[in-house]
């Protein structure tokens, strides 16, 4: 179990990575504009992506 905690946790940094890495200034741009947000924005964005990993686990299994 912890051996797919640490493969997950992994992933999440490979995939986190790429944008800043492929487009740092666009990237940089989206942290700006997503700072700028209220935070019921932004909490609502990440109830709806919390929301849909548990459904593509659900559905992956």
């Amino acid at each position: 179990m912890w051996e797919d905690l640490i493969r997950a946790i992994a992933l999440v940094l490979v995939i986190e990575g790429m944008l800043p890495f492929l487009t740092p200034d666009g990237w940089r741009q989206a942290m700006l504009q997503a700072g700028r947000l209220p935070d019921k924005t932004l909490r609502a964005v990440g109830f709806a992506s919390m929301l849909i990993g548990v459904l593509i686990l659900y559905l992956a299994r």
